[in-house]
């Protein structure tokens, strides 16, 4: 039945663009949590937007929905952040860890083919 589903869900260029934006921030974070000084503050900065994440799309979604909440993020990230995990100089790495958070966050999506 899941592959049924799969086979239904629709790709638009919205969600391809979204999806390339997650994949590349995540590439980023990684390199930039080799710095021994930046690592603990993102991850940090990774789990507040994950939780937040979370708590607004729910654990079962999809893609397309992810997506739609990716076009609002910076909306609620920046004050997530600014509460819980304010570090200095962390709006500098806000659309890295967002984006990172989004990648992950996609795996668990109803819909989700890597």
């Amino acid at each position: 039945m899941r592959s049924q589903h799969l086979a239904s869900a629709v790709v638009t260029p919205d969600l391809e663009s979204a999806r390339h934006e997650w994949a590349d921030a995540y590439r980023r974070l990684a390199e930039e949590q080799r710095d021994p000084r930046a690592a603990e503050s993102l991850r940090v900065q990774l789990r507040v937007v994950t939780e937040e994440l979370r708590r607004r799309i729910g654990s079962t979604f999809t893609l397309g929905e992810l997506a739609a909440e990716y076009a609002r993020a910076d909306e609620w990230a920046w004050s997530a952040l600014d509460e819980r995990a304010g570090s200095p100089g962390w709006p500098a790495s806000l659309a890295v860890v967002e984006g990172a958070a989004f990648h992950l966050y996609a795996r668990g999506a109803t819909d989700y083919e890597p």
